[in-house]
Parts: structure tokens; C-alpha cells; sequence
């Protein structure tokens, strides 16, 4: 038995150790949101924040995050609050939709690190985010426009 914590929740899965990080999120836990893409960790559509870190889930067996702090879409927001999500739908960037999870991810990670990223730190930061509906303009306008979004003080 190995245990994941995803989305601050304990996830006990009785899998093969070797087994990818991205079938259990998705065939044992029942989170769906992160996708499979190329099965090679080239494309970014199963990123997920391993302790706050962007990773590839279609590479990572889960024997190596055991008891790690795995955060998938579905924890960044219940209700698509997360300002990078409110960006994604206030320009529109979604087409077909299908790797949007990993880019998405990949842009809260570096929204975290870094608040006011460049032109420079974005094109670094998605390099290897594939998107096959080429919505990279939409993308990057998204990415800008949650880094000038400041949060809500509660």
C-alpha cells in the first residue's frame, strides 16, 4: 500500500510501486482532471505540483512520491477562483481544451515563484507545454494577466 497526499487529502492506493503517478491520480483516486498526453513527459498535459513543484505524472512512479504533497487542477480551486483559472476563461484560452490542465499547473507554479514574470520567464517557464490548437498568444496574454491580479486579503 502506498500512500498519496493529493489536495491535502490521504489517498491510500494498493498499485504497483513502478506504476506512473498520473494512472493512479487518475484510475485510483478518481481525479480526472489531470490528462495524458504523450506518456513520455515531453508534452506537460499531466503536470501536477509535487511540493509545489511543476512535474510530469506520466513519468513519476508513484513509489517516489509517496507521502509528497501532490496538488492537481482540482486543488488549485473548487470553483475556479485560482487567478490563473480566472485568467484562463476571462481571455478565452481553452480550444479543444485538452491540455489545458498541465498548462494551467504550469502557470500557478510559476505564478508562485515568481509574481511579475517577464515575457522571458513565461516563454521558459511553458517551454515544452505543447498545445496542439497553438493557443500560445492566449496563453502567455492569461499568464500576464494573473500575475497583475492581486489576492483578495480575507
Amino acid at each position: 500500500m502506498i500512500n498519496l497526499k493529493i489536495n491535502g487529502k490521504d489517498y491510500p492506493v494498493d498499485v504497483d510501486p513502478q506504476m506512473p503517478l498520473l494512472w493512479a491520480i487518475r484510475d485510483f483516486v478518481g481525479l480526472k482532471g489531470t490528462k495524458y498526453g504523450c506518456g513520455i513527459a515531453q508534452c506537460g498535459a499531466c503536470t501536477v505540483h509535487l511540493n509545489g513543484q511543476p512535474v510530469r505524472s506520466c513519468s513519476l512512479p508513484v513509489v517516489a512520491v509517496a507521502n509528497k504533497n501532490i496538488t492537481t487542477i482540482e486543488g488549485l480551486s473548487e470553483d475556479n477562483s485560482h487567478p490563473v483559472q480566472k485568467a484562463w476563461i476571462e481571455e478565452q484560452v481553452p480550444q479543444c481544451g485538452y491540455c489545458q490542465s498541465g498548462q494551467i499547473m504550469a502557470a500557478a507554479a510559476l505564478l508562485s515563484k515568481n509574481a511579475s514574470p517577464t515575457e522571458a520567464d513565461i516563454d521558459a517557464a511553458m517551454q515544452g507545454h505543447i498545445c496542439r490548437c497553438g493557443t500560445y498568444p492566449r496563453i502567455k496574454r492569461a499568464i500576464q494577466k494573473a500575475s497583475e491580479t492581486k489576492p483578495s486579503k480575507e
